[in-house]
């Protein structure tokens, strides 16, 4: 016969809880679970705020006019930006709960992303224009402060030298605190500080595919020949050359991914094992095709040296090892394309916080899950009985958390914020 489990009798106050946490390292990881299941405890509809304002006399276009979906919500402490799919951003304040201003400081803007720059405290808006029919990208930076009073025509444009007509391209790397340009008419990449926004060095080369920033370099894939593709990776901080060589591929095999994680680069290729090979000493880990199918999106854990994949709904967890090291045991993504702007990882990668489909209702949830054991901790959803909060979760098309204040934004489809926090 089995005898039941001897169990430790948990801590009865707060001061002989903090000595467990201190003394005990399990006890340290349980407050830590224990903590982030109660920071999400009792989460509640606080507000809801309205980007659509038909009256609005600095928008011109008609199309800036309709009610449109969420599509980017980003936080700077007490200020939520939220983006539509028109356009349309909206700076709201969230001590208030009403709207700031509009960020489009033109009748013709239609603003296509955003990006917080923490290092100086500003928003960058990347906008087209009617005048050349809506081909380049434009490039602002404007101060926090100013938003909060209401001018946002006080900011400056960013990279006027640079033709960012498509196939041109802006890419902000928070992680290096680098911006890489691409303009298409002199076939130029360049990389500028992200806290000045002063030039760096540029790589001029027709042959480059595709450029991949992982922390401290940045991987050049050229274009292939039927054998093999080139690879260079540059120092990141320098552009200076730290290695040049050739990945052999199989010939008639498109390449499904190349992705550059420190050390180690992964390649696959259709009907193909991933490949999983250490730089350094071309050592290679394979992982079978029918264990690793190519997935529609990647985020690298930098903290944990893992990386998730999003595939059919689907989160997984893998090491550079090949090994699968979470499936998640409530967490399927509400919608089949990922799309991360409907996904929030925490600062310290430990948590992973989507919108989700409720194994008990039709209506979607929030769901917090440990990305390391896969364990949901946590789950935002409405009250049959609360019309606002069904509401507040149908079709939720966009998500942040501010991990300041503790708080979840979700934007749904109809161009609303809603606001969850206990």
């Amino acid at each position: 016969m089995r005898l039941p489990s001897k169990r430790t009798r948990a801590p009865s106050n707060v001061m002989s809880k903090l000595i467990s946490r201190e003394t005990c390292r399990k006890a340290n990881v349980n407050f830590r679970r224990n903590n982030n299941t109660e920071k999400f405890r009792n989460f509640r509809l606080q507000a809801e705020l309205d980007t659509h304002d038909p009256e609005a006399s600095q928008l011109k276009l008609p199309f800036l006019l309709k009610r449109s979906k969420i599509v980017e919500i980003v936080s700077a402490k007490d200020v939520i930006f939220a983006l539509a799919a028109s356009g349309v951003c909206v700076a709201f304040s969230r001590t208030h709960n009403n709207r700031i201003c509009f960020l489009n400081v033109t009748p013709d803007e239609v603003i296509r992303s955003l990006f917080f720059n923490k290092s100086n405290n500003s928003i960058i808006t990347v906008s087209v224009y009617r005048y050349d029919n809506f081909s380049s990208l434009n490039c602002r930076s404007t101060p926090i402060e100013y938003i909060r009073r209401k001018q946002p025509a006080a900011g400056f444009p960013l990279f006027e030298t640079e033709s960012l007509r498509w196939p041109g391209f802006v890419e902000f790397d928070d992680v290096n605190g680098k911006v890489l340009t691409y303009s298409a008419l002199d076939n130029v990449y360049k990389v500028w500080d992200l806290k000045n926004y002063t030039h760096l060095y540029s790589i001029s080369d027709k042959d480059i595919h595709e450029i991949k920033i992982s922390p401290g370099i940045m991987l050049l894939i050229f274009n292939r020949s039927p054998s093999h593709v080139p690879l260079k990776i540059l120092s990141i901080d320098t552009g200076k050359t730290l290695k040049s060589f050739k990945h052999l591929l199989h010939r008639h095999r498109k390449v499904d991914f190349i992705e550059q994680f420190n050390e180690k680069l992964l390649v696959k290729q259709e009907n193909e094992d991933l490949q999983i090979v250490d730089v350094r000493n071309s050592q290679m880990a394979l992982v079978e095709k029918t264990d690793f199918m190519t997935p529609s999106a990647f985020i690298f854990l930098y903290e944990n040296q893992l990386f998730l994949t999003f595939r059919n709904r689907l989160v997984q967890v893998w090491n550079f090892r090949g090994e699968l090291v979470t499936s998640f045991e409530d967490h399927q993504l509400w919608h089949p394309d990922c799309n991360t702007n409907n996904i929030y990882i925490t600062c310290q990668q430990d948590l992973i916080i989507s919108y989700c489909k409720n194994k008990f209702t039709e209506q979607g949830s929030i769901n917090v899950s440990n990305i390391l054991n896969g364990k949901c901790i946590a789950k935002v959803q409405c009250k049959p009985n609360n019309p606002m909060e069904v509401h507040a979760l149908q079709d939720v098309t966009a998500l942040f958390y501010n991990e300041d204040r503790n708080e979840i934004y979700t934007g749904n489809a109809s161009g609303m914020v809603h606001v969850w926090s206990n």
